[in-house]
């Protein structure tokens, strides 16, 4: 007497499943945030850099869930002598930028769009350049919520906005 096994091939609702499943995964870790106080920082990311650029913008999405505004007034990073919060805006047919000293405010229950050709974080003095689908470090301090630990995904240079590669962030 002989068995013979049959193998079952897998249901397509199983497939359908697992496929939703590395989706939403990809999804998520993607889009992850730093939370810090009543903050949270979404998606932070830098423009790559060629060999021997000295700056770098970063740019983040900060929202305050809280009942009082904060203020961003710095950073550091190990990539850059030192960080600095910028702004772009037109001067009449010019656009300009200039450095925020007093920082940026974050308004309570509100969110800013740190962006290219608008608010930005500089990284001034770069001492490396920086790779497209590399991840650096750095923090963001901000007056209530003190220092944020940030992992910034390096996206492509001239990016205008953050990839959904799956990078970590």
């Amino acid at each position: 007497m002989t068995f013979q096994t049959t193998r079952r091939a897998p249901r397509p609702r199983i497939r359908l499943i697992a496929a939703a499943c590395l989706s939403m995964a990809a999804l998520f870790s993607s889009a992850t945030a730093t939370t810090a106080a009543d903050l949270s920082l979404e998606q932070p990311w830098i423009c790559a850099t060629p060999d021997g650029a000295k700056v770098a913008g970063g740019f983040v999405v900060i929202r305050n869930a809280g009942s009082e505004p904060d203020r961003l007034v710095g950073g550091s990073a190990p990539f850059s002598k030192s960080v600095e919060i910028h702004e772009m805006a037109m001067e009449g047919d010019v656009m300009k930028m200039r450095a925020l000293p007093d920082g940026l405010d974050i308004p309570a229950g509100d969110a800013v769009v740190l962006k290219p050709g608008s608010y930005h974080v500089m990284f001034m003095g770069l001492t490396q350049p920086l790779a497209e689908g590399e991840t650096v470090a750095g923090t963001l301090m901000f007056e209530k919520a003190g220092t944020v630990d940030v992992e910034w995904a390096v996206e492509a240079l001239g990016a205008k906005e953050p990839s959904h590669s799956g990078h970590k962030h």
